[in-house]
């Protein structure tokens, strides 16, 4: 069972989240709090798995207590939760140690998937922000001759295909009907290619291609 704590300064949302969250057996919410400052306290007090941070707080906002919790307390995973998708929150959340990020239309069962994901220390992003992420690398000016670190066990050039569609946003029905593969064929490479890239999950496999300028 995931340990949550909810941080929010909407009461109303916060008890409309905890309704929802408490009626999965494999969540347990153990606290709230309505700005960073109370977070902080709360989260030494209870020690919960997961924070699920708002980032426009008052006293203080969710980048600076998600920043200050990942110093004081770095066991605790923090999982932005917020309405506004722009790029200066996404990259500041991230930056200040948020392990994924979330707008606060996500589906019910998306987030329950999340937070969970979240307390084994693996990147959650929505699908909107990973594309803005990885076109944000895209962009990073290069300081000389790239030099790609090579893979203990290479991709083989159907992995590559796969890998390219894969850090596009394709689902795995979409991989195949491009390739004309079954989709379990594709599921296969899939599984390969995140062993290959020392990767825990499909976000993290295509910033990982990136940084080593395989796509």
């Amino acid at each position: 069972m995931v340990r949550v704590l909810l941080v929010d300064d909407q009461a109303l949302f916060r008890e409309a989240l905890a309704t929802l969250l408490e009626v999965r057996p494999e969540i347990e919410v153990v606290g709230e709090a309505g700005d960073g400052d109370a977070a902080l306290r709360r989260a030494a007090e209870l020690r919960p798995d997961v924070v699920l941070m708002d980032l426009h707080m008052p006293v203080l906002d969710g980048i600076a207590a998600t920043r200050r919790l990942r110093v004081e307390q770095p066991a605790v995973q923090v999982l932005a939760l917020t309405t506004f998708d722009d790029d200066e929150d996404v990259f500041a959340a991230l930056r200040a140690g948020a392990v994924g990020y979330l707008l606060k239309d996500v589906p019910s069962d998306r987030l329950v998937e999340a937070l969970l994901a979240a307390a084994r220390g693996e990147s959650v992003l929505q699908p909107s922000v990973a594309a803005r992420v990885i076109a944000r690398l895209a962009q990073l000016p290069d300081d000389g001759p790239r030099r790609p670190q090579p893979l203990v066990v290479p991709l083989s050039e159907r992995e590559l295909e796969v890998l390219r569609l894969l850090a596009d946003g394709g689902s795995n029905r979409e991989i195949a009907a491009a390739l004309f593969l079954a989709e379990g064929t594709v599921k296969n490479h899939v599984t390969n290619v995140l062993a290959k890239l020392g990767a825990r999950d499909r976000t993290q496999a295509a910033l990982r291609a990136r940084a080593l300028d395989l796509i």
